[in-house]
């Protein structure tokens, strides 16, 4: 299946680091466009700069829109607006969608603009040597906080919750089968869809945490992951009086 899918969908091999998450989006995002019948003749995809926006461009068979830094959802909107026939989908990472572009995802959610934003949220700017976002956690070092992240993140899923968006989403990488399938409910959703892809990056924020958060085990790269399946909780398990140190996940359809 792996092999048939990349024969038919990927242009290349992709560059990413060991261990990095978006590798694991990929495959699950294809295996969802097999299962949607998803048309790449019919379809735009849209990225910004960053490890993220590499998914798609140059990679996919289909027509692809590279752009300028966080810009990637206000060239989106254009493409929809004079192409509505066309499916438009955004993939680019957190400092891109979230950081440097936060402003355009929070109209276009507002706008209920009908493109689909998958933002590969590894909690750092991977690509341009591992500085800090503006989902990097509290206290989290990066190479441009060496002493630890001074400010609260953002948690994307409730800033697309309170702009307004219609069908929000967060899955981790460790449990692709589930992302797969949130991947799909997002693609055939007709209005605005945002996902928050939990994503990892060994390279850049795993070396520079990995005494800070207790990354012991076989691997770097297995302990990241082991953390990210303790830390996820579907949001319907979680007590509201004891979230500490759970990352909610799973879908949110806002109401009608």
């Amino acid at each position: 299946m792996g092999e048939i899918l990349r024969e038919k969908y990927l242009r290349q091999p992709t560059p990413f680091c060991a261990g990095c998450g978006h590798g694991i989006f990929m495959n699950a995002f294809l295996r969802a466009v097999e299962e949607t019948g998803l048309d790449f003749g019919s379809t735009v995809f849209v990225s910004g700069i960053g490890c993220g926006a590499w998914v798609p461009s140059p990679h996919f068979r289909a027509d692809t829109l590279h752009v300028t830094h966080g810009r990637a959802i206000a060239f989106a909107t254009g493409v929809k607006l004079t192409r509505p026939e066309l499916d438009v989908i955004v993939i680019s990472g957190d400092g891109d969608l979230a950081t440097i572009g936060g402003n355009h995802l929070i109209h276009a959610a507002r706008r209920n603009v009908p493109i689909k934003v998958f933002c590969l949220n590894n909690l750092v700017y991977g690509m341009t040597g591992g500085q800090v976002s503006a989902t990097t956690p509290q206290g989290d070092i990066t190479s441009t906080t060496p002493q630890g992240n001074p400010e609260r993140a953002f948690d994307l899923v409730a800033l697309a919750q309170g702009a307004g968006a219609p069908y929000v989403a967060r899955f981790p990488v460790v449990r692709p089968r589930k992302l797969t399938k949130g991947i799909i409910n997002a693609l055939r959703f007709d209005q605005f869809a945002f996902v928050d892809v939990l994503s990892l990056c060994p390279t850049e924020y795993g070396r520079a945490n990995r005494a800070r958060l207790q990354f012991e085990g076989p691997s770097l790269i297995w302990s990241m992951l082991e953390w990210q399946k303790r830390a996820c909780v579907e949001w319907e398990q979680i007590d509201p009086e004891d979230t500490q140190g759970r990352i909610p996940v799973g879908e949110w359809y806002a109401e009608s």
